[in-house]
C-alpha cells in the first residue's frame, strides 16, 4: 500500500499539468490516448492497408511495387455468367467456397441454437451433478482450437479410434475425413462441440435472469411446460437468443482453425470456407494472389458488419417490444 501511494504521489505532477493543459472535460483523453494508438496501429491501419492491396494487381509483396487496378479484383471475384451454375464463374473456387460457408452456416448456427437452448433448458433444472454437467459442458471451449481439430482427426482418420471398433464389429471402416459428404458432416459437428457450452452459458445466464414468480404463477394456473416455455421462457430469453445467434453466425462465417487442421479444405473443395480461401489465394499457393485475397476479405468484412447491424436492430426491436409489453 505505501509502494502505490508513493506511486500515484509521483504522478501526481503530470495529473496536474494534465488537467491544466487540457482542462477536465479532456483530460479522459490523456488515459484512453495510448490504447487509441495501439488499437488504430493493429486494426485501423491494417483495413487501410489491405484496402491498399484490394485496389492493386501484381504478385509483389511491397505496396509502393503494385500497380494501382481500381475494382478489378473485385470484378474478377464477382464475374459470373450465370450464379446458378459455379463452374460458369471465373474464380469458381471462390463461389463454391462462398456456398460452403452459406450452408455450414446455416447448419451449424441452427443446430448450435438448438442444442444450447436444450442444454441450458436441462442445466437449469435441479439435476443431480448440475454443476459438474455445467464444467463438462463448457469444458471444450478452454481448448484450443487446434487442439481440438487434432483430438477429432485422431478419431476419425483411416486408421483412427471410430474405425478400429467399425473393424472390432466386423464392419468396413469408413472414410470419415475423404468422403465429402461425411467430411462435412464432421465440419459441423466438431465445431457445435467446440463451441457449444460458451453459447450454453449465454443461454443460463438468461434463464437464470428470469424471475421464479412467473413460473410458480404458472404453475398455480396449471399452465402446461410447452405453453410454459413458449409463453415465459422464450420471449424473456429473446435478446440472449438474438446475441448467440448473431455471434455463432459471425463465427461460423469466420470459420477456418479447425477445419484446416481437420480435413485441410478436402476432399477436392467440399470443405473448403471462405477464409481458408483468402488463405490459400494469398499465402499458400505457389502465384501468392494478394489483391485477389485482399478483396474477399473486405467482402467478408463487409457481410460481418451486416451481421452485427442486424445484431442491434434485432436487440432493439427485442427490447422495445417488452418495454411496450
Amino acid at each position: 500500500m505505501q509502494f502505490l501511494s508513493f506511486f500515484f504521489n509521483l504522478l501526481e505532477p503530470v495529473f496536474k499539468l494534465g488537467q491544466r493543459w487540457l482542462g477536465t472535460s479532456r483530460l479522459g483523453w490523456l488515459f484512453v490516448g495510448p490504447n487509441l494508438i495501439v488499437f488504430g496501429l493493429f486494426t485501423f491501419l491494417p483495413i487501410l492497408i489491405n484496402l491498399v492491396y484490394a485496389t492493386t494487381g501484381g504478385v509483389n509483396l511491397m505496396p509502393a511495387q503494385r500497380p494501382y487496378t481500381g475494382a478489378e479484383n473485385f470484378q474478377i471475384l464477382f464475374e459470373c455468367r450465370d450464379y446458378l451454375d459455379l463452374s460458369s464463374c471465373r474464380k469458381d473456387v471462390f463461389w463454391r467456397a462462398m456456398f460452403n460457408t452459406l450452408k455450414f452456416s446455416v447448419l451449424q448456427v441452427g443446430l448450435m441454437v438448438l442444442f444450447s437452448l436444450v442444454t441450458a433448458l436441462v442445466l437449469n433444472r435441479k439435476i443431480i451433478g448440475r454443476g459438474f454437467w455445467r464444467g463438462v459442458y463448457f469444458y471444450p471451449v478452454l481448448l484450443s482450437p487446434v487442439v481440438v481439430a487434432l483430438i477429432w482427426k485422431w478419431l476419425l482418420q483411416s486408421q483412427g479410434v471410430f474405425n478400429a471398433g467399425l473393424v472390432a464389429l466386423d464392419m468396413p471402416p469408413v472414410e470419415w475425413l475423404t468422403e465429402g459428404g461425411w467430411a462435412f458432416f464432421w465440419t459441423v459437428f466438431v465445431s457445435i462441440w467446440a463451441h457449444m457450452g460458451f453459447y450454453t452459458l449465454i443461454l443460463l445466464a438468461g434463464l437464470q435472469a428470469i424471475p421464479g414468480d412467473l413460473y410458480e404463477a404458472a404453475q398455480m394456473d396449471r399452465a402446461s411446460p410447452m405453453r410454459t416455455l413458449t409463453r415465459i421462457t422464450l420471449p424473456l430469453l429473446m435478446p440472449n437468443l438474438i446475441v448467440v445467434l448473431v455471434l455463432a453466425a459471425i463465427r461460423a462465417v469466420q470459420v477456418f482453425d479447425e477445419v484446416f487442421v481437420l480435413t485441410g479444405g478436402g476432399p477436392g473443395s467440399a470443405t473448403t470456407f471462405i477464409v481458408q480461401f483468402i488463405y490459400q489465394t494469398g499465402f499458400a499457393e505457389q502465384i501468392h494472389l494478394y489483391g485477389l485475397a485482399a478483396a474477399a476479405s473486405l467482402s467478408l468484412a463487409v457481410f460481418l458488419i451486416l451481421l452485427t447491424l442486424a445484431q442491434l436492430r434485432l436487440t432493439r426491436a427485442s427490447q422495445a417490444g417488452q418495454k411496450v409489453k
